[in-house]
């Protein structure tokens, strides 16, 4: 790598090399609250506080309208689980954190792709998109829109299969989880 101020230039794996901390186990904390304004804020201001990353939040409603459910994912390496537990335990209006395991938990995510077609390459596309069980929402002269839902990893390779046509827009929601089986919420 070069010193700063030189003409040095970096390559690209230098600089993936030099940026690539990600190397522990994705947490997925399921966050019970109350439903009342500034409990969101709260806690993505506690994360933001401690120097923490998050990979994706998402928040709504559960079956119980005084409750919603907060699904946040972050990096174990980076910090370590029960640093987060403990300091989202001293939140008021945090009534139960779940750390999901992997294994016992499902996970989706929804994504909007909009996508440069013309031609034959529409049907090409189209087609990838049923192989991906996605759905056309959208279709102009110029552009489609489709709809993906799954694990990370069907969305990131639905992402790189249509990205050569001329990935024009992505909107993804970040995931949602619940744990399998009768346990607990």
């Amino acid at each position: 790598m070069g010193e700063p101020a030189t003409k040095d230039r970096l390559s690209l794996e230098d600089l993936e090399a030099t940026t690539n901390l990600r190397s522990g186990r994705k947490h997925i904390l399921s966050i019970l609250v109350e439903n009342k304004a500034g409990v969101l804020t709260r806690v993505a201001g506690l994360f933001a506080r401690r120097g923490f990353n998050i990979d994706t939040l998402t928040v709504g409603p559960t079956e119980d309208e005084q409750f919603s459910r907060i699904t946040l994912t972050f990096d174990g390496a980076m910090h370590p689980v029960d640093q987060v537990t403990k300091q989202l335990h001293k939140l008021i209006n945090v009534l139960k954190i779940r750390d999901l395991e992997p294994n016992d938990t499902v996970a989706r995510e929804l994504a909007l792709f909009k996508v440069a077609v013309e031609g034959p390459q529409r049907a090409e596309v189209m087609q990838i998109c049923e192989i991906f069980r996605g759905k056309v929402v959208d279709v102009t002269r110029r552009s489609v829109i489709l709809e993906i839902t799954g694990t990370t990893d069907k969305v990131e390779a639905f992402e790189r299969m249509v990205r050569p046509f001329g990935l024009i827009e992505m909107m993804r929601t970040g995931e949602i989880a619940i744990s399998r089986g009768r346990g607990e919420t």
